[in-house]
């Protein structure tokens, strides 16, 4: 078994044809299917179901993709050490990072490090929370800002804690809760409510509060983006708990501050757990700006993998992305 095999056998599980796969590798098809065909034939076992329209996995396809993939990263980023040694980091950095980070400037810290390290290729993507741990447990991505998933959802990755907020109420100009200094999650009840998809933390973050309440709520709009959600509850659409650095938006909308019981929006940075993370991964980690703020959070967890966890866990409470660069090196 051979790497170009397996950078072969992955591209075209990404692209579930092999005329596309052999173009975004710049081979002759005959070339790629006589290799797909030879690795096939060492494992034993076939790896794609072939149609005249495209090609799926079979189920050993599938266990070899994730093996590939953890190769493939691995000869990478043993390969960008070398040249991290040299002086000369290359290679692709994918971060994932949620839309809205009051306590982190995104462009700042990747302007930062294409200043210092300008032969690496930056990928950003953005999405939910839920999305970004995928691809990150899959490695897709190397690094991803998110919002902290509940507990037990957060299995094969390390989280570092980046900052910790609380939730606010906001609502429409002319709504009845505009004008109070404090609302209470029972004056919610029988709200309508815009919200970000279930792919979103955030929103969990406020179903796991209003169902500590006893609240049931109704979703009447569904956004994407934090602007449109602002956008519709300004528009007096509904309402929506939101962080606290939401408050400082250009937005016809109010922000109310609630009560005790307050839920807690927490951000951390993702990696993969068990995974060496590539040498331009480990230095962007390095940025300060990605140390837990200095007067702590609320609302941590402790536990196994891949949570915010107690004394010599990953992710420990206070673990900065530095820590996380040296423990991963």
């Amino acid at each position: 078994m051979e790497i170009r095999q397996l950078e072969y056998f992955v591209t075209v599980a990404e692209e579930r044809h092999f005329t596309r796969a052999a173009q975004r590798l710049h081979v002759a098809q005959s070339g790629l299917s006589a290799s797909i065909r030879t690795l096939e034939r060492e494992l034993g076992a076939e790896l794609f179901i072939r149609s005249t329209r495209n090609v799926d996995l079979t189920d050993a396809g599938r266990a070899l993709l994730v093996e590939a993939r953890h190769t493939l990263n691995d000869l990478a980023a043993a390969r960008e050490a070398v040249a991290a040694v040299q002086g000369l980091l290359s290679g692709r950095l994918v971060v994932g990072t949620l839309q809205c980070l009051g306590a982190l400037s995104v462009p700042d810290l990747l302007a930062r490090f294409h200043q210092e390290h300008p032969g690496v290729e930056i990928r950003l993507r953005q999405g939910g929370s839920h999305e970004l741990l995928a691809q990150v447990r899959a490695g897709d991505m190397d690094v991803a800002i998110v919002s902290v998933p509940p507990a037990g959802e957060s299995a094969g990755v390390v989280l570092t804690p980046l900052s910790s907020e609380p939730m606010v109420l906001a609502c429409g100009p002319g709504h009845r809760l505009a004008a109070r200094e404090q609302a209470s999650l029972a004056d919610l009840k029988d709200e309508s409510f815009v919200d970000f998809h279930s792919g979103w933390i955030t929103r969990d973050v406020t179903d796991h509060a209003l169902t500590g309440a006893r609240i049931e709520r109704r979703v009447a709009l569904e956004v994407n983006d934090v602007h449109s959600l602002l956008d519709f509850v300004g528009a007096g659409l509904g309402i929506a708990l939101v962080p606290h650095s939401f408050t400082g938006k250009q937005t016809r909308a109010r922000f109310v501050p609630l009560q005790a019981p307050v839920p807690i929006w927490q951000t951390a940075v993702a990696v993969a757990a068990g995974r060496r993370c590539s040498a331009a991964a480990q230095a962007l980690l390095r940025d300060p700006s990605l140390r837990w703020p200095a007067q702590g959070g609320t609302g941590a967890r402790s536990g196994g993998p891949g949570q915010l966890g107690g004394p010599g866990r990953p992710g420990q409470l206070g673990e900065s992305g530095a820590d996380v660069a040296a423990r991963t090196a």
